[in-house]
């Protein structure tokens, strides 16, 4: 067997396959005799098929399994032994003048198309500057928290007037445009939240409202076109609710109101149960440190993107881009071209991360051990866990729903990358210069 390749540039290569006779014959007759083995024909004892009998039926799909599979081997072997950092999966040339006999005495040839990594040099250092925000809380995030919490615990009160943050529960009946009772028409009994109707003006004519009041209203304005929020007050069908056109007589049977619950020590010890608070000033010293905890998260993560744009400006890479695009086509065959072109700039900037991130990896001899894996995808689990049971899952077991998280190869390569991506993130933050820098966290969202 031989096997060359011919650079096309930095970027492209050719591979030339050629294969002798006397490099597949004793692989096919191995092939054959096996498949005699376990064959089943009528006429012939099991396991006594002649070789000869399977060679003259099957021998020419045998041969062209076994050339694949030798073609599949050698080809991965060449690129392995030879070092080549090669992006996608070589590509056949269709040579249409070249015809084979498949009979055993056949010489082949077949070419390949690699596409290659580029070559590229990292040089980040401390001489490179980012902003990493310091967020701080600011009055109207606190007081939004701090009310939210109110709520949690408060009460429900059936007030006699309806106000800005009320749930109306209502009889809505649609009308004709003649504005009265469209006969056997839509009807339902629902809750209608205040605060989730989008036009200001619908929403301001369903405050001051008493039981037994009614409002007629542009259902579609009132939500902004929203038809899943419409399908689900009236119980239609999404369909329907996009296609609906009527308004809506609203009947107010019920008003319902979530009172906050009051500062005081109760409420306190229900949010810090540990008795540390014990004043309004304390709570909120409390609620402000806790978000600002959360708010790293949403620091971090400003600064992982922000690092991965200034890495791909910084690190200039060519890809083979003609190439690529060929071997997406031909792994998605479904996508159409137009996807194809719209989609590559994403996936190519991907790839150049992809590259970068384990350049990084391999300079630095960064480790990713399992114990790394496992430990992140168990937080991953316990956080999931703890949105429906605030008790904490016994430390066994939930290492045990980890390790089974695991074994799918989905998971465990997804967790995988995830764990790289931090190393390589908490690496760059340690060699570049991070210029801190206090916000508040309404000027942070701006910033997004």
């Amino acid at each position: 067997m031989n096997i060359t390749q011919e650079k096309i540039n930095k970027l492209n290569s050719v591979v030339t396959v050629k294969i002798q006779p006397e490099d597949y014959r004793e692989r096919v007759e191995k092939a054959i005799k096996t498949q005699a083995k376990k064959a089943k024909l009528p006429g012939f004892r099991p396991g006594m098929v002649p070789s000869s009998h399977i060679k003259r039926m099957y021998g020419k799909s045998i041969l062209v399994d076994e050339i694949n599979n030798l073609l599949s081997d050698s080809l991965t072997n060449y690129i392995n032994e030879n070092k080549l950092e090669v992006l996608g999966q070589p590509l056949p040339k269709v040579d249409e003048s070249k015809e084979f006999n498949w009979d055993y005495n056949d010489e082949f040839e077949f070419n390949y198309e690699l596409g290659l990594a580029p070559e590229f040099e990292l040089n980040f250092s401390s001489a490179d500057k980012l902003t990493y925000y310091q967020i701080k809380i600011d009055a109207e995030t606190l007081e939004s928290r701090t009310k939210n919490l109110r709520k949690s615990y408060g009460k429900m009160t059936n007030p006699e007037v309806s106000a800005d943050d009320d749930v109306l529960y209502a009889e809505l009946v649609q009308l004709s445009p003649d504005g009265s009772v469209f006969e056997d028409g839509i009807a339902n009994t629902a809750s209608v939240r205040l605060d989730s109707v989008k036009d200001d003006s619908i929403r301001k004519s369903l405050t001051g409202l008493k039981a037994g009041d009614s409002v007629d209203v542009d259902i579609q304005q009132a939500f902004d076109k929203n038809a899943a929020a419409i399908a689900k007050l009236l119980n239609l069908s999404e369909a329907d609710a996009n296609d609906l056109q009527s308004r809506f007589r609203l009947t107010v049977k019920n008003i319902n109101r979530l009172e906050e619950a009051d500062l005081n020590q109760e409420f306190f010890d229900k949010i810090f149960p540990g008795g540390e608070v014990t004043s309004e000033a304390e709570f909120e010293a409390k609620i402000t440190e806790e978000l600002e905890g959360m708010m790293e998260q949403n620091a971090d993560q400003k600064l992982n993107n922000d690092l991965i744009k200034f890495g791909l400006d910084k690190v200039k890479l060519d890809l083979p881009d003609d190439f690529l695009k060929r071997w997406l086509k031909e792994t998605n065959q479904n996508i159409s071209q137009e996807e194809l072109e719209n989609g590559y700039g994403d996936f190519a900037q991907n790839l150049k991360w992809t590259l970068i991130e384990n350049r990084i990896i391999k300079q630095n001899q960064i480790e990713i051990k399992y114990e790394d894996v496992l430990a992140s995808a168990k937080q991953k689990l316990d956080s999931q866990f703890r949105m429906y049971s605030p008790q904490a899952i016994p430390d066994e077991q939930l290492t045990q729903y980890t390790v089974q998280f695991l074994q799918n190869k989905e998971n465990a390569n997804r967790t995988f990358e995830e764990v790289k991506g931090q190393k390589v993130f908490e690496y760059l933050k340690s060699v570049i210069t991070l210029d801190k820098k206090e916000i508040e966290y309404n000027k942070f969202i701006e910033l997004n």
